[in-house]
């Protein structure tokens, strides 16, 4: 029987807060244990998280450890994912056949876990999915633009044996490709779920604004050991959003600057020889394939948009 752990980092997420636990108390299939962590907010979200646990069995409210500060983007300094696994140390994942990371500001549909566990009971081989994210840029609700075998780190649900398996999540910026990458390597599938959908209230890479968030995705395209020539053509690719062409700049911007200070990354040479294979069949009309267990020369495309929440 399944059995669903999840867990909310959540730092000064009142504005959206409530919205995530009335959708998720509304679900058809709520999950067994909900920990929301609350990591230094200073609005109200301790309170409301408070709350929820007073008013939900199923609900436990938590506070992480304090961080090192190091400015005000968390993003940068992976601090979601360093509440996750603090709170994890704590949890015997034994009990559970699934653990989900749901962030602070994402509103579900009341089927989404029950589809999502149908899907991962359908599919012995699939490792971590996700439903697709909808963002409203003023036009009306509409997906965002990643590639299939993607799933946003403000949703990822993984199968416990993949979990295990991949040795959690790592806690350095791009932990939400690094975690795919190496699951694809033991041979799991990984996809955001096509009609699984969630509202995702604050758009993507905009918490600490835009440019700076394209800065991080060049960041993050270092520490996943991204090759110069992907850098390059990605940055045209880039440019093409708003703010036309600064965009593609502060992704040059952000890599330059991670080689420029030598910023920690994935030192696994393995992991190394994977995603640059993953990236020469990107640039192919081949179609995606599975990587067998250990097979660097396998593997699905590397997800077009990195780094991302």
């Amino acid at each position: 029987m399944d059995r669903l752990l999840l867990i909310t980092p959540a730092r000064d997420e009142a504005e959206h807060l409530q919205a995530t636990i009335d959708s998720v108390a509304a679900q058809t299939r709520p999950p067994d244990l909900w920990l929301i962590v609350d990591d230094g907010s200073t609005d109200a979200t301790p309170r409301i998280a408070a709350r929820a646990a007073a008013e939900h069995s199923f609900v436990r409210a938590l506070a992480a450890p304090a961080r090192p500060e190091r400015g005000g983007d968390g993003l940068a300094i992976a601090a979601e994912a360093r509440a996750f696994n603090a709170t994890l140390a704590d949890v015997d994942l034994a009990r559970f056949t699934h653990v989900g990371k749901l962030d602070g500001d994402v509103e579900l549909p009341p089927p989404y876990f029950e589809r999502l566990l149908g899907h991962f009971a359908a599919e012995p081989g699939l490792g971590i999915a996700g439903g697709q994210l909808l963002e409203d840029h003023g036009r009306g609700w509409r997906p965002t633009s990643i590639p299939p075998h993607h799933v946003r780190g403000a949703v990822k649900l993984y199968s416990r044996e993949c979990f295990v398996a991949i040795g959690g999540i790592e806690e350095m910026l791009g932990w939400d490709t690094i975690d795919e990458v190496r699951a694809r390597m033991h041979g799991w599938s990984t996809r955001s779920l096509p009609g699984v959908d969630a509202r995702h209230h604050r758009p993507v890479a905009t918490r600490a604004g835009a440019l700076r968030g394209r800065a991080r995705h060049g960041q993050t395209a270092y520490i996943l050991r991204y090759g110069a020539w992907w850098v390059g053509l990605k940055s045209l690719k880039v440019s093409l959003a708003r703010p036309y062409g600064l965009t593609g700049l502060a992704f040059l911007y952000g890599y330059a600057r991670a080689v420029a200070r030598r910023e920690p990354r994935v030192e696994d040479e393995r992991f190394r020889r994977f995603v640059a294979a993953e990236l020469r069949r990107r640039v192919r009309p081949s179609a995606v394939v599975q990587a067998a267990p250990g097979d660097p020369r396998g593997g699905a495309k590397v997800p077009t948009n990195i780094g991302r929440s």
